[in-house]
């Protein structure tokens, strides 16, 4: 309850959002709202469009699944009014608003951790670190058999199911296992933008591994085993939960995830309506779709860019250089470019 009050004060009156009951309706508004981007975002902004429809049945509210990097391609261009994403925006995708002319706002929304997967069976695939990982999806080191990976691992083929190149969530993986080292995951994995294919692919091949937002592992627990990440500061075995992502020692594969908003769409009544349902709710929709939700002053600082009309990244630097870190520390309008 606290924390809805905190919400609700920094709404303002342009983000009221009508009754708290789902069941109550209010005929009077009416519109469409364009949404598309990443599948690890989708369960939350689908969750938010079924909660918003049910006090809007105007309003339509279609949301897409073509991965954050496709998401964006069409956001950049002003072809949707959201753009769900599970990492920030690239500096190549900023300086394409900035070359159309669309102005967003960049709004953090839950933590995920992205989470390595086998099949529920498996009984020895248990946990990794780092370097194991990096042995088994970095091209110039792919290892051929589980038996490459660690000693005593059958001498098994590897087969490796993963998000599309068009997912945040592939960007993300890439970025924490390859850094800086200018190498490339291998190429022979199975690939798909859709997680629900990941998911089968993995429950339905012996020694396969997978990854994906906490969230499908969750909701496919009865077919799937989570493995565990040596944390590379501590050197204990982690598995993602809702406390070890939200306090950072599901490292490095915690993560912030967000929605982008188009600051022209904003100003149409059904999207701004929509917007401040979806921040209002945000911790419900957060945890009801086996994500986390962000500390309450994420929430009141994304209130407030929309309310004061603050646009641009936060994730950028004004020489387009990515910034990196705790959301609580880059989440700070000293450091919004626009």
């Amino acid at each position: 309850m606290k924390l809805r009050l905190i919400l609700i004060l920094f709404v303002g009156t342009q983000f009221q959002v009508g009754p708290d009951s789902a069941t109550a309706q209010n005929t009077g508004l009416l519109g469409k709202v364009a949404i598309d981007g990443s599948s690890t975002v989708y369960p939350i902004s689908e969750a938010a469009a079924s909660g918003f429809q049910k006090q809007y049945p105007r309003v339509k509210v279609s949301v897409g699944v073509s991965g954050t990097g496709g998401g964006f391609k069409r956001f950049t261009v002003g072809d949707t009014d959201v753009s769900d994403a599970s990492r920030p925006i690239k500096d190549s995708e900023f300086a394409a608003t900035r070359k159309t002319g669309v102005n967003f706002f960049e709004l953090p929304v839950a933590y995920d951790g992205l989470t390595l997967v086998a099949r529920k069976s498996n009984t020895w695939l248990n946990q990794l670190t780092l370097d194991e990982i990096k042995k088994i999806f970095l091209a110039n080191s792919a290892a051929k058999t589980w038996a490459d990976v660690r000693e005593g691992w059958p001498a098994e083929k590897i087969k490796i199911f993963a998000p599309g190149t068009d997912s945040g969530t592939f960007d993300y993986f890439k970025e924490v296992v390859v850094g800086k080292s200018g190498g490339s995951l291998r190429s022979d994995m199975s690939t798909s933008e859709d997680d629900n294919v990941l998911v089968t692919g993995v429950s339905g091949t012996p020694n396969a591994i997978g990854f994906f937002g906490v969230a499908y592992y969750e909701e496919n627990k009865d077919k799937l085993k989570s493995i565990a990440i040596v944390n590379p500061k501590t050197g204990e075995s982690v598995s993602p939960t809702a406390s070890t992502i939200e306090n950072g020692t599901y490292a490095p594969f915690s993560r912030p995830l967000f929605i982008y908003v188009n600051s022209a769409s904003f100003k149409r009544p059904e999207v701004r309506k929509f917007i401040g349902y979806y921040l209002q709710n945000a911790p419900t929709l957060a945890s009801s779709t086996g994500y986390v939700a962000l500390p309450a002053s994420i929430y009141k600082e994304a209130m407030m860019r929309c309310r004061t009309g603050k646009t641009g990244t936060h994730y950028l630097t004004p020489k387009l250089e990515k910034r990196s870190g705790p959301v609580t520390e880059i989440y700070q309008v000293d450091n919004l470019i626009e």
